[in-house]
C-alpha cells in the first residue's frame, strides 16, 4: 500500500474551501449614523450601482466595546472560507469590535479585542482594517497617543495626533503587543493594504489627517515587506474633497478605492489600471443612502445569492 505524506488538517481545510473569482460579485459592508444600529451589507456585480440587502436592514447589532458602537466595519474572508470584520467600538477607548461567519448571516459571540492594550494614554482606536498574509492576520487601526509626536500636534483636529498601530493574530484569541505600523512624519488615519500585483509586494491607502493647514485626502505607500520601510508617501488621489475611509479592490482592469466623502455625505470612488494615473468615478456610483465609511470585498456566489433571498425574511 503507497503511503501518501501527512498533510496537516488545515491545509487539508483549505483546499477544499472555493477561492474567489473576479466574476464573484462584490458586497460593501458599512453604518449608518452614529454606528448604533449595526452592520448594513450590499450588493454589486459592476461596481457601480449597489443595492441594500436584508431589506436594508441591519445583519448584526453591536454588543461590545466601551460604547457599543458597529462603525468602520472591515471584512476580510479568510482562505478558509470564513468571514472576519472587525470595527470600530467607540469615539473613545482602546478596544475594537471582532466577530466571524461562515455565511455573512450567522455570528460568533462578538468579542472587545484589547488592541492596545499595555500603552497608557490611549485616547481611541479607530477603524480597523484586516489583511492576511500567509495564514497570519493583521489588524491595522488609527490610535492617538498622549505624549507622541508632539511635533504634529498643532496641525491635529481636537488634539488627536493618530498615527498607525498594528497587531498580528492567527486565531483571534491571542494577539502580538500593539506595535507602531505607520509613521510618515505626519497625522494619518484610516490604513488599508493590498497586494497591487506588480512592482512591489504591499500597497497600503492611508489618509492624511491634516488639519493644518488642510490636507484630509488619501495617498498611496509601498513596501516590500509588512515591516517595512515604506515609499514616501505618493500625490493625493482622491481630489479636492475631504476623503475617509479608503477600500481597494481589483475589479477588472481596474483598481478602484473608494471611499466615504464625509463633508459631502455621499460615496466617492476612483479607479486606475497602473495606481499612477486616476480616474474619478463617483458620479457613476450608486451607493445606498446614507452609507458611511465601508469596506468592498468579494464573496461567493451561493453566499450572495442567499442574502439577496433571504432579505425580506
Amino acid at each position: 500500500m503507497k503511503v501518501l505524506p501527512r498533510v496537516p488538517l488545515a491545509a487539508l481545510l483549505v483546499s477544499t474551501v472555493p477561492a474567489l473569482h473576479a466574476a464573484d460579485p462584490l458586497l460593501f459592508s458599512f453604518f449608518r449614523n452614529n454606528g448604533e444600529d449595526g452592520l448594513y451589507l450590499a450588493s454589486s456585480d459592476d461596481g457601480l450601482t449597489w443595492t441594500a440587502l436584508h431589506g436594508d436592514r441591519p445583519l448584526l447589532r453591536p454588543q461590545v466595546g466601551e460604547s457599543k458602537l458597529m462603525r468602520d466595519p472591515s471584512i476580510l474572508r479568510a482562505a478558509d472560507g470564513v468571514f472576519h470584520m472587525v470595527w470600530t467600538t467607540a469615539w473613545g477607548g482602546a478596544t475594537i469590535g471582532h466577530a466571524s461567519s461562515p455565511d455573512l448571516i450567522h455570528w460568533s459571540p462578538q468579542q472587545a479585542v484589547p488592541a492596545m492594550a499595555g500603552i497608557d494614554g490611549v485616547a481611541n482606536c479607530w477603524a480597523p482594517e484586516l489583511f492576511e498574509d500567509r495564514g497570519e492576520f493583521v489588524i491595522l487601526w488609527a490610535s492617538t497617543v498622549r505624549g507622541r509626536f508632539p511635533e504634529t500636534l498643532g496641525t491635529a483636529s481636537r488634539q488627536n495626533n493618530h498615527r498607525i498601530y498594528a497587531t498580528r493574530t492567527r486565531d483571534f484569541r491571542a494577539f502580538t503587543p500593539p506595535q507602531l505600523f505607520y509613521d510618515p512624519g505626519f497625522i494619518v488615519i484610516d490604513a488599508a493594504l493590498f497586494r497591487p500585483g506588480s512592482g512591489h509586494e504591499f500597497a497600503m491607502v492611508v489618509k492624511n489627517e491634516t488639519l493644518t493647514p488642510p490636507a484630509k485626502n488619501l495617498f498611496l505607500t509601498y513596501s516590500g515587506s509588512l515591516d517595512g520601510p515604506w515609499t514616501k508617501p505618493g500625490p493625493p488621489i482622491s481630489g479636492p474633497d475631504w476623503a475617509e475611509g479608503p477600500s481597494p479592490v481589483r475589479i477588472g482592469g481596474y483598481w478602484y478605492i473608494y471611499f466615504d466623502k464625509y463633508r459631502d455625505h455621499r460615496y466617492g470612488a476612483v479607479r486606475s489600471r497602473d495606481l499612477t494615473h486616476w480616474e474619478d468615478v463617483t458620479g457613476r456610483i450608486r451607493m445606498p443612502e446614507g452609507a458611511r465609511h465601508g469596506t468592498v470585498f468579494r464573496a461567493p456566489r451561493a453566499v450572495v445569492d442567499r442574502l439577496r433571498q433571504g432579505e425580506n425574511r
